[in-house]
């Protein structure tokens, strides 16, 4: 009996060793859920310019590559499509850089420019816990963004948006 005793007791020793050499660790994924949302946005370049901005953002799940359109309003109105590289920070949160075009046009320029550009775009996403709920904060980096002259063109964007 005192043997068997030592066996349970070794047995289960090393059933818990085995299931803790086996466990993986939990890994954060990117925040699932597409979303829309508004807020405010300003373009630092040629002047501050101060305008609205409409977000767009459609999650390809179990990937880390988001579609997401921005139409950014200011003195002019320019669209933003983006193709994007979601980073897991936490559960709640990534962070992101996209590419993409500026479609822009007009004598006036938008808080991004006034011409078609290439633009980077790098954010972060904030999934609001036991919500629908998402606040969002991005840049936005338009390269030769303005018909005279050329230049780069810089927004700063944020909002609320909410989750489907």
């Amino acid at each position: 009996m005192k043997h068997f005793s030592y066996l349970v007791s070794v047995l289960l020793a090393g059933s818990v060793l085995s299931l803790a050499i086996s466990a993986q660790p939990a890994q954060a994924q990117v925040a699932y859920g597409s979303y829309v949302g508004v807020g405010p946005t300003v373009g630092l370049s040629d002047g501050v310019q101060v305008g609205g901005v409409l977000a767009f953002r459609y999650k390809l799940l179990e990937s880390p590559i988001s579609f997401r359109a921005q139409a950014l309003v200011g003195q002019s109105t320019a669209v933003v499509p983006t193709v994007s590289y979601d980073l897991p920070l936490n559960w709640q949160t990534d962070a992101y850089l996209g590419a993409g075009l500026v479609f822009a046009g007009g004598d006036t320029p938008s808080p991004v420019g006034n011409k078609i550009s290439f633009a980077l775009q790098p954010g972060i996403d904030y999934m609001v816990p036991n919500s629908n709920t998402v606040l969002f904060g991005n840049a936005i980096i338009a390269f030769d963004a303005y018909r005279n002259g050329g230049g780069t063109a810089v927004s700063l964007q944020g909002g609320v948006g909410l989750r489907f």
